[in-house]
């Protein structure tokens, strides 16, 4: 025991004896102040390890306890940069990272060798090409009108675009990066729900306006939606689609969280919210609590904006609840023009853990469900689809796209674009790249014309790459791919196309008396379209 004992606190007696043997030696040998300064103040680090309290670590080895909190506080480096293997997805792998760094620097992001994927692991997913492939088409093509028959302002979307990140979570830099970005590639911007800040018009680029359960940039001061505001923004020539989150991938159901500490007077002015308390958006909405209350809403906002595409974004949760929405609008005839699909693994500034990893529906499944929901209830045609949550090349791209998506958003991606290294530290207002923080100093690392350059290169890149696989799977047009041109490995002597692997429904299929899938039809019959509880039956 009295080993044990010595064994613990060895280091913090040698530092303090280090101290006091130097010390008097001092007057005729000035070279030992280095030692002596060395020993005291690690021997005043010991002193201090076993007065404290909140740390057993530090009380039971002083002075070497501390070790352990460093190497934890740089463990996520050292995995980064010493331990990743090209693979290792954390979120987004050093594989796919270096692939947006080449797209975005306009260099070649091809491959030498063979590709390092395991194509014979279940869960592998490729596209089948064609033995006659089809002439490449110019992705500056590759476009989506959006905008219904009760919408007057249809609007040509890009097939690939910036997904909603607020003015707020980013910097004012990376802000007008992507902005100028977007207008320089000929692609839309959403602003996220922190409205739409000065830094969003400074380069005309267009935009797609997200508006949240806090209403920022359209509320009253009691926090409730603002016609009169809303109207004078949505206006603008630069907004092109007004987009309505009911809830986001990354913190389905928890609403927005902005710390106080990244909270600027011109964030504050933009939002209309104050400095001195996290700014936080509530879970649900206040204008309305029905599928019908929401859809006449989007009515509202399509009328106040002056006809511009209207439309709202949310994770899958319970099935019966989209439903619902989808049996008000066969009841009213109202549509909205689009509807975003995000998944659960989508990214967020700053999330509760268990949300992050345990709440809502992956892209795909909820992609699925969304589009077969509308295919049965003979909607499809009338609303387009788009699709966001961890998407970064063209074969994501092609994959949504096969799914049911009619375009993508990528928010990751073009942050990478600007140089984002992965660092994790999004919520700390200590970006390391200047590109989530609101730090004046640390923003300036981003140099605008060159970081929009980038963004404008990823995107063009992106959609050349997706060019040329459409074109190998003998399509004309990316529009064009379904599920029957996706596989999936299932074993090691199975392989399935999308089309054998889910259920896909008739056009009109849920409006008849026969419904081939037994999920949809329960679903179907649980769907209200005067609330988002479920039906008994």
């Amino acid at each position: 025991m009295s080993f044990t004992l010595f064994s613990r606190y060895a280091f913090f007696a040698a530092c303090v004896l280090l101290a006091l043997v130097t010390l008097p030696l001092l007057p005729g040998s000035p070279g030992l102040w280095p030692l002596t300064l060395i020993g005291g103040l690690l021997s005043l680090l010991g002193i201090a390890d076993l007065l404290q309290k909140q740390h057993a670590v530090r009380r039971n080895y002083p002075v070497l306890g501390n070790i352990r909190y460093l190497i934890e506080y740089i463990r996520p480096e050292i995995r980064q940069y010493l331990l990743e293997t090209d693979d290792d997805c954390l979120p987004f792998s050093r594989a796919q990272r270096t692939l947006v760094y080449a797209r975005a620097r306009n260099r070649s992001a091809e491959k030498a060798f063979g590709t390092l994927q395991d194509v014979y692991q279940s869960g592998f997913e490729f596209i089948t090409h064609s033995m006659s492939p089809a002439p490449l088409r110019d992705p500056a093509t590759f476009r989506v009108t959006v905008g219904g028959p009760q919408c007057e302002k249809p609007y040509s979307a890009s097939l690939f675009n910036i997904s909603a990140m607020s003015f707020g979570s980013l910097s004012a830099n990376a802000v007008r990066s992507l902005n100028l970005g977007a207008r320089l590639g000929g692609f839309a911007h959403d602003t996220g729900e922190g409205s739409i800040s000065p830094y969003h018009r400074e380069h005309g680029g267009d935009l797609i306006w997200e508006i949240g359960s806090g209403y920022f940039g359209c509320r009253s001061e009691d926090g409730r939606f603002d016609p009169e505001r809303f109207a004078a923004q949505a206006r603008h020539d630069q907004v092109k689609m007004i987009e309505v989150k009911l809830s986001q991938g990354a913190k389905p159901g928890h609403g927005g969280i902005l710390p106080k500490d990244k909270i600027t007077a011109e964030i504050a002015a933009t939002r209309g919210v104050r400095m001195d308390r996290d700014c936080v958006s509530p879970a649900r909405h206040n204008t309305f609590s029905t599928p019908r209350e929401l859809l006449d809403f989007l009515v509202r906002l399509r009328e106040l904006s002056g006809g511009k595409p209207v439309g709202f974004k949310f994770c899958v949760g319970h099935p019966w609840e989209f439903m619902g929405i989808v049996k008000a609008m066969l009841e009213t005839g109202t549509l909205p023009d689009f509807i975003v699909v995000d998944g659960k693994e989508g990214g967020t500034g700053a999330a509760p853990l268990e949300f992050a990893d345990h709440m809502g529906v992956p892209l795909r499944d909820g992609l699925r469900f969304v589009h077969n929901t509308l295919v049965g209830a003979g909607l499809r045609d009338s609303i387009r689809l788009g699709a966001s949550g961890k998407i970064i090349s063209a074969f994501d791209i092609a994959s949504v796209l096969a799914i049911g998506a009619d375009w993508a958003n990528s928010a990751r991606g073009f942050m990478f674009a600007l140089g984002c290294i992965q660092s994790q530290s999004c919520h700390t207002n200590r970006c390391p790249t200047g590109v989530a923080t609101q730090d004046p100093l640390r923003q300036l690392a981003l140099v605008v014309p060159d970081k929009a350059e980038r963004v404008r290169n990823f995107h063009h890149n992106t959609l050349a790459a997706l060019a040329e696989m459409v074109a190998a799977a003998g399509l004309e047009h990316p529009a064009r791919l379904e599920p029957r041109h996706l596989l999936r490995r299932m074993s090691a002597s199975e392989i399935r196309q999308y089309a054998q692997l889910h259920a896909f429904l008739k056009p009109g299929e849920l409006l008849g008396d026969s419904i081939g899938s037994e999920f949809y039809a329960r679903m179907w019959r649980m769907a209200r379209a005067d609330s988002f509880e479920p039906a008994p039956f």
